[in-house]
Formats: structure tokens, C-alpha cells, sequence
């Protein structure tokens, strides 16, 4: 067996450098634990960005992927197949809406969301062809396509991908006055993280999120809430948006929804506004395919048994109470998130985030950099106290020295 050494300097070789990993090369996993190929262990607090909510090689997961491996993968939905209607009734009455368009990664779901808002804004709202605008929120992370990059302010996603696709309203996140200032007649959706991810877990101030309803739904303008990374459990609820007593028109959804098995993703909302679509005008060759959907029924009922949700709930009330005392220390600049997701800003003398991730890896920890000196701790829902601990005590050694 090549070591890592070896693999690394062949991937680099051979493949575009597109993503900067940290120098591990990871064989096997399960729960919460990974294992390089010399066969030392890792601690995952990162959960694939939140794919992996569930942790790795969960039982009841592949144990739906390997029955349905055996039956029926793909169709195209040229055909019915026999998992379908159950998915789509069984994930809309998860999200309390009605009815579900599948598709593969996230930013797919995105790309999904979006040609559905202007649709039902053209078809539904009336706006006049042509003119129909999204609003969107400064430090958003929604996916790398290219219509996606075109309204973000991460210029390292953006540079160099024009011409750019017009459409879209940027405002301050978390600036109720800015968002309603920027709907106009024109208007046809507001897409917001209810926790910006990648932006460092920033969560928005109270009422944020109940102010947007009330400002769309006063107007007559969708509310897509992208949910990729903060659905399914992450944050202590099925979906971030609880946290506010709010119900968007539009759920995006993927990560977590695949199992860390397969690709999934869905936009889940009304009748009314998926109804927009007809035959021919959109679709996914791999979208609901038999697979995917075994495994997302298995996901959908693991969260409507709530045990993931409380279990982000209770843990996530440790960690913050933990990190916050690390705050304290002066080593940590600042921490942020809900459930089982923070953002921590460490102190940019003692090192860029991505030192710091490398660090942490040497001690047995593996997390990821975001901007700066932040860095993102996600563990799967399924870590044990005792290993969350751990990890934590590992961060404590990585600052102090």
C-alpha cells in the first residue's frame, strides 16, 4: 500500500487543485472516527460540511443502500419506480409542505430553487418577463455553479467567472431595514442561509428571520430558505428555521439528506409553487433515482423519530458552554452557531485557521479552516460526549502551546 506521502504527491499530480486538503489520506471511518491508510485515528469534527450528520457507515444507512443495491438503482425518471412516491410524501410531510422536486448536490437544489422562483414569478406574480430579481445576502455560500457564484461576495469563488448572471440583489446579512428597502415590484424570491455556513456559522439576530416572513409574505415574494447545511438536526431542530417559529415557502435541502451515502438533494415546498413546472422544463437524469431515495427514506425517518435533533440540542448546549470558556481565555477572539455548529475565531497571533486545522490533525482532531483564523467544528450528531470532549480538550493543547 502506497503511503500517504506517496498518495498525495500522486493526487497532485493528476488532479486539478481545485481544493487544498489537509496532508491525510483517509481509508476507513465509522460513527465519528476516521482512519488514515498508516492506520492512525482521527477524530471528525467537521461531518463532510454537514453530510455526514448521521456519522460514518451509519447501520441503518447502509444497510438501506446495500437492500436497495440489490433490487433497483437507476431509471431515469423516464419511468415510476417503486421508492418514489414514498420519498417525496414522506419528506414533504417532514418539511410540512406538500410537494417535493428531487435532484443530486446542493448546489443543484440551488440552481432548482431559483429557476422555480422565477417561474412562479412570471407564471404566478404576474412580473414581466425578463425583469424578475432574487435577493440575496452578503457572505452567502450557495454553491459553485455558474449563476450561483454570480451574486457572491466570496471573491476567491467569484474571480474570473464572468460574464456574471444578472438577477440578483445583494444586501447586509441580517439587515431587516436593507432586505426591505431592496423588494420591489420585481421581486420574486429572498434566499437566505438561516445560519451562513461557510461565511464562519453566523447566526442572524433575533427576530431576523420572523421579520423576513412577515416582510415577504406581506409582499408577495417567496421565501427560500437554503437549509443544505443547517437542516436535518445540525442545529438542535429538523430544520434552523424552528428557531424562529418560521416556516419558509421553499426548503433547499442536501447534505445530510444523502446519509454521507449518496448525492441527494430536494427543494421541497406548496403545490401552488411547484405546480409551476411542466413536463420538459426541468429535471436531473440521477434526481429521485431509486438509491438515493432508500437511502433519504431511512435519513427522513431517523429525524422523525427526533432523537438526532435533541441529542444536537443537549451536546450543542456543552459545546458552546465549553468554548465559551475558552473565550475567555483570550486565545479565542469570538464564537458563534447553534447546536452542534460553531464558528470559532482564533486569535491571528497564534495562527491562520488553516494552521490551526493542521495542528489540530497532528493531535488527532480533524476540523477545517474557513476565512481567516475561524475555523468550523461540526462533529456527527452521533459523537459521544466523551469524544466531543476530547476533541475540545485537543484545541485547548493547540492554543496553548
Amino acid at each position: 500500500m502506497p503511503t500517504s506521502t506517496e498518495l498525495i504527491a500522486t493526487a497532485d499530480a493528476h488532479s486539478a487543485h481545485n481544493y487544498h486538503p489537509l496532508p491525510v489520506v483517509l481509508s476507513s471511518a465509522e460513527g465519528a472516527w476516521m482512519t488514515d491508510v498508516e492506520g492512525r485515528r482521527y477524530l471528525d469534527l467537521l461531518a463532510g460540511y454537514s453530510a455526514l450528520n448521521f456519522g460514518h457507515g451509519h447501520p441503518r444507512l447502509t444497510a438501506a443502500a446495500r437492500a436497495q443495491l440489490d433490487r433497483l438503482t437507476l431509471t431515469s425518471r423516464a419511468f415510476h419506480h417503486d421508492r418514489f412516491a414514498d420519498f417525496c410524501v414522506r419528506l414533504a410531510r417532514l418539511c410540512g409542505m406538500e410537494a417535493v422536486l428531487p435532484m443530486n448536490t446542493g448546489a443543484e437544489a440551488v440552481e432548482t430553487a431559483v429557476k422555480t422562483a422565477r417561474k412562479w414569478g412570471y407564471r404566478v406574480k404576474g412580473v414581466p418577463d425578463g425583469r424578475a430579481r432574487i435577493v440575496v445576502a452578503d457572505g452567502n455560500f450557495h454553491g459553485r455553479t455558474t449563476t450561483i457564484v454570480s451574486f457572491s461576495t466570496d471573491e476567491e469563488a467569484r474571480a474570473d467567472y464572468g460574464p456574471y448572471t444578472p438577477g440578483f440583489t445583494i444586501v447586509p446579512y441580517g439587515d431587516l431595514a436593507a432586505l426591505a428597502e431592496a423588494v420591489d415590484e420585481d421581486t420574486v424570491a429572498v434566499l437566505l442561509e438561516p445560519v451562513q455556513g461557510e461565511a464562519g456559522v453566523l447566526v442572524p439576530p433575533p427576530g431576523y428571520l420572523a421579520g423576513v416572513r412577515e416582510l415577504t409574505r406581506a409582499r408577495n415574494v417567496l421565501f427560500i430558505a437554503d437549509e443544505i447545511q443547517s437542516g436535518l438536526g445540525r442545529t438542535g431542530r429538523t430544520f434552523a428555521c424552528e428557531h424562529e417559529g418560521v416556516v419558509p415557502d421553499v426548503y433547499v435541502l442536501g447534505k445530510a439528506l444523502g446519509g454521507g451515502i449518496v448525492p441527494v438533494s430536494a427543494v421541497v415546498s406548496s403545490r401552488a409553487v411547484l405546480g409551476v413546472f411542466r413536463p420538459g422544463e426541468h429535471g436531473s437524469t440521477f434526481g429521485g433515482n431509486p438509491l438515493a431515495c432508500a437511502v433519504a427514506l431511512e435519513v427522513v425517518a431517523m429525524l422523525e423519530e427526533g432523537d438526532h435533533q435533541r441529542r444536537a440540542a443537549e451536546l450543542g448546549d456543552h459545546l458552546h458552554a465549553e468554548l465559551a470558556l475558552l473565550a475567555g481565555t483570550g486565545r479565542v477572539t469570538g464564537v458563534r452557531g447553534r447546536g452542534l455548529w460553531a464558528g470559532v475565531d482564533v486569535d491571528p497571533a497564534l495562527g491562520t485557521g488553516r494552521e490551526i486545522s493542521e495542528r489540530l490533525m497532528a493531535e488527532g482532531v480533524l476540523v477545517k479552516d474557513t476565512h481567516g483564523s475561524t475555523i468550523r467544528i461540526a462533529p456527527p450528531l452521533v459523537i459521544s460526549k466523551e469524544d466531543l470532549d476530547w476533541g475540545l480538550d485537543r484545541l485547548r493543547d493547540v492554543l496553548a502551546a
